[in-house]
């Protein structure tokens, strides 16, 4: 879900899986990109065209998406996915909400560009909703609405691109279940969209935002990421913030309270990007390290059984790892040599082992090499490949 890319080189969440160009802070900045990708490749379920395979068949191993060359960033939500290519932004999956852009409600099993959209600096995706960032700072929204998402002062489905009301100097992104977020260049956030559970980070249960608010007390914001019900921001000196639902521990403050303004997430430091699953949490920092925490019943977390976790937890027998994702109950890691790693829920065999059992530690997943970043949503994932 998306939250928000987290290579760490390239994005400083997500996500679907986080990103901002670096903040002016002591500490921890988003690295310059590494690398740019080429291929996407995809596994799991496809009953909505969401593996942009040409058809809706389940893959059992991943297979490559049609007609995407050169690709440069993926996004999943969770039933379609997105790719950007230089400034154009491709979509596939499920459409009958309008996220694929395409000006109409259909499912798209085939990748297609956007046509109505250029410049994209940045892709995110939410449930049901997508998010562009372009290059003059402003950001365009499209899909499903009934809570204020895509931010335009309405509670219109978007078929096609509209603006986000008052945006002129965002430098990230990030999408939620039923909200959406902007970090401005100054390293302030904005979100818009659902909050009945404190996802709007202002201190309100406002369960529609149909423009964006101020998140607040939060400054010096490198990138966010954002789940089912809650969301998360990298600050620049290397800590975490957290706020909205917390009922499996996904804030990790070490309690299960929902917190309508934002509090530091404990017992982390030196994080360059954070992502977030539907409620669990993933954090990389700059040593290559992985840390989780929240909800565990699905093996998500990665470090053996099922309980939750209210801080986070180091995940063990990972090589050094450079980019984050996470689908809706998988977490998926890419090494800095580009072998790839998955765990969690596996019920449409989303984490490309062949089977459909649940992993509750990390996974090699084999014939995989030279991926760059991965993405997922419910039952299927999308991994991005340099082939160069």
């Amino acid at each position: 879900m998306t939250v928000r890319r987290t290579c760490w080189w390239k994005h400083a969440l997500a996500l679907v899986a986080l990103v901002a160009t670096p903040v002016a802070a002591a500490g921890i900045t988003a690295p310059t990109q590494a690398g740019a990708g080429d291929t996407v490749w995809t596994v799991g379920l496809g009953a909505s065209g969401q593996l942009g395979s040409g058809s809706t068949n389940n893959r059992a191993a991943f297979g490559q998406a049609v007609g995407l060359i050169d690709v440069d960033e993926i996004a999943g939500g969770r039933e379609h996915a997105l790719a950007r290519i230089g400034g154009q932004v491709w979509s596939w999956g499920e459409g009958s909400k309008g996220a694929t852009g395409q000006g109409n409600l259909v499912d798209q099993p085939t990748p297609t560009r956007i046509g109505s959209l250029s410049g994209a600096t940045e892709i995110a995706t939410g449930h049901y909703h997508s998010l562009a960032l372009l290059g003059d700072g402003s950001v365009r929204s499209w899909g499903f609405n009934s809570l204020g998402q895509l931010g335009d002062g309405t509670l219109t489905r978007r078929s096609s691109p509209v603006s986000v009301s008052g945006l002129s100097n965002a430098v990230g992104i990030a999408g939620g279940r039923d909200m959406s977020y902007a970090v401005l260049a100054g390293g302030t956030v904005r979100s818009w969209g659902g909050g009945a559970n404190g996802e709007l980070g202002n201190g309100t249960t406002t369960q529609r935002q149909t423009t964006p608010v101020t998140v607040s007390n939060l400054s010096g914001v490198v990138s966010v990421a954002a789940g089912r019900n809650h969301a998360l921001a990298v600050m620049g000196n290397g800590t975490v913030r957290s706020w909205g639902l917390n009922t499996s521990g996904q804030l990790g403050d070490n309690t299960r309270t929902r917190r309508l303004t934002p509090v530091t997430v404990q017992g982390l430091s030196n994080v360059v990007a954070v992502i977030a699953g539907a409620d669990h949490s993933v954090a990389l920092t700059a040593g290559g390290d992985v840390y989780t925490w929240g909800e565990n019943t699905r093996g998500q977390l990665g470090v053996g059984g099922s309980t939750d976790r209210l801080v986070p937890t180091r995940v063990s027998g990972l090589p050094e790892i450079r980019a984050i994702g996470a689908g809706r109950d998988t977490t998926l890691v890419v090494s800095t040599t580009g072998t790839f790693y998955d765990w969690g829920h596996n019920d449409f065999g989303q984490l490309g082992d062949g089977g459909t059992a649940t992993r509750r530690t990390p996974y090699l997943v084999p014939g995989i090499s030279n991926a760059v970043e991965a993405h997922g949503g419910r039952g299927y994932t999308v991994l991005l490949r340099d082939t160069d």
